[in-house]
């Protein structure tokens, strides 16, 4: 997403792979401005998606429409609507800038972790342990032992999940080009909209929201659990190892670096059409499910996602 640099009045790409980095300095050199400059990238958002919905309500009737136009007019939407919010605001700035300066605390060490990578939106407090939840391929469920509380620590609405992991998605569209809804939305696909993340033995959190499952190239902590994949024509249920995070900002980055790393989702990379970015992901082998690509496509276009997101 676009942001001012610094105060020079200099605007940059909508899709700049180095704009999370500057900002997470900016939030800890001058955590006030970054705050600033944080809002204004979500105003941007929202004109955006405010862009999108004019141009689907207006009929196709150039002989230039297609594929390509689209992608380019996606493109220049998202640059106008950063441009707008950070030199025409139209409101949202302030409410948002507001919202993220009491959820941060405006604590010196609140702000830190911010700058670090951690949530803008606070963590729940920590509950005991839950039994370990299979992706949500699987949703295998082990059994819960006695005296154990339900999931009290899960998202209880959609808009819950989306303040939890919107900072990082942001961050995560900016090294990929991916708007930050899509990985929202796939985020959410992948874990029940947090409801079915992937937990460790003990319980605890694996934060891993997409999936990702441990190679042999893996040398990071991670944890295997129940799954259920579909090959030669029916699902068959088996155990798998996946990756586990320390944060949610740690998860988004490494999904970020596995989209830009590896050449097998070059298609991915940079897709601004929601339905061709659902395509592109099951055609790289990256789910089993046959159904993938249509069940994310809902999400990305679903009423409850844009109500999240606007909230």
């Amino acid at each position: 997403m676009a942001m001012r640099a610094g105060d020079s009045g200099l605007q940059r790409l909508a899709v700049d792979p180095a704009a999370a980095a500057d900002l997470r300095l900016r939030l800890r050199n001058d955590p006030q401005s970054g705050i600033r400059q944080t809002a204004r990238q979500f105003e941007g958002l929202l004109i955006q998606l405010m862009l999108r919905s004019m141009r689907q309500a207006t009929p196709a009737s150039s002989l230039l429409d297609g594929e390509q136009s689209r992608f380019f007019a996606e493109i220049g939407d998202q640059q106008l609507a950063q441009d707008l919010a950070s030199r025409t605001p139209i409101g949202f700035s302030a409410l948002i800038e507001r919202q993220l300066a009491r959820q941060a605390g405006r604590g010196s060490a609140d702000l830190a972790a911010v700058a670090g990578g951690a949530p803008l939106v606070a963590p729940p407090p920590a509950q005991p342990a839950r039994p370990a939840i299979g992706p949500a391929a699987g949703n295998a469920q082990r059994p819960m032992a006695p005296g154990q509380p339900t999931a009290a620590d899960r998202p209880a609405t959609t808009r819950e999940f989306v303040d939890r992991v919107w900072p990082h998605a942001v961050e995560a569209a900016a090294m990929t080009g991916i708007p930050a809804h899509f990985l929202v939305a796939q985020s959410a696909l992948e874990s029940g909209w947090g409801r079915r993340e992937i937990r460790r033995a003990d319980g605890s959190p694996s934060f891993n929201l997409f999936g990702v499952k441990a190679g042999r190239s893996w040398t990071g902590p991670c944890v295997e659990v129940n799954t259920t994949e579909f090959a030669n024509g029916v699902w068959q249920s088996g155990r798998a190892r996946f990756r586990a995070y320390e944060s949610y900002a740690e998860a988004f980055r490494d999904y970020a670096r596995l989209m830009t790393g590896n050449p097998r989702f070059a298609g991915v990379v940079g897709q601004q059409d929601g339905a061709q970015f659902a395509r592109a992901l099951q055609q790289a082998g990256y789910a089993t499910d046959p159904m993938y690509a249509a069940k994310l496509a809902r999400i990305i276009d679903s009423t409850s996602l844009r109500q999240a997101l606007v909230a």
